[in-house]
């Protein structure tokens, strides 16, 4: 009686053992994987940066997109909403000069004045780093440090400077973003614990 009751469980751990090579075989690549390139290197490291950034600008309510913090000096500091817009008027600046083109410093302080609400917001900032992408996907290590024609700042001069500037201009900003999420009781969802 007892050797009956094992039997289904037996059969049923049995299978798997059996059956499960034949699952995982067919989930495997088939080969290595591809060789690490310049760009899906920089652009690893902009997927990183692009996943904290826009958790944050997600994580803040609309109606706090205007908070600025107060507590200390702030005078003149951006809103929430400023910063997001800024990044991502940034990251299409940076985009133009990747891709050769004359820039507007001024259009990158602030993007365009149409864009207001949150929604609007985020997927201009969704969008910038899209862009971002598509243009460090362009990034080889034969152009990477041509010279730009229409480089307004002389250390970021090449694509791979760019591209480079691109994730760390980001970054001090998030780090401007986390400020007014904490302030307003509400973690970073880069910060948040992990199951």
């Amino acid at each position: 009686m007892r050797a009956i009751r094992l039997a289904g469980p037996c059969m049923a751990i049995l299978g798997a053992v059996v059956l499960a090579p034949a699952a995982w075989s067919q989930q495997k690549p088939a080969g290595p994987p591809p060789a690490p390139t310049l760009a899906s290197a920089m652009n690893a490291e902009l997927g990183t940066v692009e996943w904290e950034v826009v958790g944050a600008a997600e994580a803040m309510p609309e109606e706090k997109y205007a908070f600025v913090p107060s507590a200390g000096e702030f005078k003149g500091v951006r809103t929430f909403g400023e910063q997001v817009r800024h990044i991502a008027a940034a990251n299409f600046m940076f985009v133009s000069l990747m891709n050769g083109e004359k820039v507007d410093l001024a259009g990158a302080e602030h993007g365009s004045a149409d864009i207001k609400t949150k929604a609007q917001i985020v997927q201009y900032l969704k969008d910038s780093f899209a862009a971002a992408h598509k243009a460090i996907g362009t990034l080889t290590a034969e152009n990477a440090l041509t010279l730009l024609p229409n480089a307004p700042f002389p250390i970021f001069n090449t694509r791979l400077g760019v591209a480079s500037f691109t994730s760390a201009h980001c970054m001090d900003h998030y780090g401007q973003m986390v400020v007014s999420l904490r302030m307003n009781g509400i973690i970073p969802p880069a910060s948040r614990p992990r199951n």
